[in-house]
């Protein structure tokens, strides 16, 4: 079984895509369907723009898509099996496993990008990777502090991001720390994401899903929301709108599809995270079966 992986904010980097658009008439014509569709040159910004420009949201967002998207549809004998993607790579997932075409993926996307940053603005927060502790101790530490701060991504065995209030998350890597974690790092980051803090962004992303035509997909979606493989576009659909409030749990979409027979992967898009997440992954199942 073989399956394609979609990477999420963070992979971006100046240049990307620039080859593809050189080098492969159908990139080309994607990538200026997407400044028309955009209303703005998002390749100026890919190709040549600076690492800020890369870092806004309504920049970020549609880059990776664009990026992982159209490089996937100039692979050769891209016939995935299954497909699964982090945070945002779940609509880079669905347009490549024929769920939602090209053009409502990358209005969805830019739609996400502008509610999350709306959302960012309306109220501070961040977010912390905690290094070398226990899934279930790093649950119980934020339930047990008094603002809103909750994982937000299982990236790994023993790499867990928690996501909240400012306070929140100041508490919490102080407490996490005490509890034995490794590392408690703030991240660069504009704002809670997976959290409920993103309520008002999920709210007006599933005005834009709801009213957006999805397709029966050729292989089943990994979704982040529970980890479970869908090919149902209602179901889909109510996932993909749950995304933004809740965790990727990315370490159990990782291990069920090593569970329903997946026999190599591919990641497409900028960066390599997602294969290094899987490494760590694979060495867990291996120390098990030992």
């Amino acid at each position: 079984m073989k399956a394609y992986v979609f990477p999420g904010q963070g992979a971006q980097f100046v240049g990307m895509g620039k080859d593809l658009y050189e080098n492969y008439p159908l990139a080309k014509e994607l990538f200026e369907k997407a400044n028309e569709i955009l209303g703005f040159r998002i390749t100026d910004l890919m190709f040549e723009g600076t690492e800020d420009d890369l870092k806004q949201t309504k920049v970020t967002q549609p880059a990776i898509f664009l990026h992982s998207v159209i490089l996937a549809k100039t692979l050769d004998n891209f016939k995935p099996d299954m497909v699964a993607g982090h945070s945002l790579g779940e609509f880079s997932a669905l347009v490549a496993n024929g769920a939602l075409s090209f053009e409502d993926g990358l209005t969805l996307v830019y739609k996400r990008a502008m509610a999350m940053q709306k959302a960012c603005e309306a109220e501070p927060s961040t977010m912390a990777a905690i290094i070398g502790l226990d899934d279930n101790i790093v649950e119980e530490v934020c339930s047990s502090i008094d603002e809103v701060v909750v994982p937000a991504n299982y990236n790994c065995p023993g790499q867990l991001v928690i996501s909240g209030s400012m306070k929140g998350i100041e508490v919490a890597c102080k407490k996490l720390t005490e509890a034995g974690a490794k590392r408690a790092l703030p991240l660069k980051v504009g704002g809670a994401f997976h959290s409920p803090l993103m309520e008002p962004a999920r709210v007006e992303l599933a005005e834009a899903i709801n009213s957006t035509s999805f397709n029966t997909p050729i292989c089943p979606v990994y979704q982040n929301a529970d980890a479970k493989p869908y090919t149902n576009p209602d179901q889909i659909k109510e996932n993909l709108i749950k995304q933004l409030t809740s965790p990727v749990k990315w370490t159990y979409i990782m291990q069920n599809m090593i569970a329903d027979k997946m026999s190599s992967y591919t990641e497409v898009g900028p960066g390599t995270v997602l294969q290094g997440l899987l490494k760590k992954i694979d060495r867990q199942i291996a120390t098990q079966s030992a």
